[in-house]
């Protein structure tokens, strides 16, 4: 993996955090990986099927 620096408003910081509290994630980390997956997966890896012949 590579490190890449974010900078996230207070909110989503603190609505990750309770993410983690509530134990969804194991780490702030982990739920950011997964979110920018999901995004992925909609906004750019379906379309590459839907277009494939």
């Amino acid at each position: 993996m590579r490190l890449v620096t974010v900078l996230l408003p207070e909110a989503y910081l603190e609505g990750l955090d309770e993410l983690v509290r509530s134990n969804l994630y194991p780490s702030r980390s982990a739920a950011i990986r997964i979110a920018v997956r999901d995004l992925l997966k909609k906004e750019l890896w379906s379309k590459r099927v839907e277009q494939s012949p």
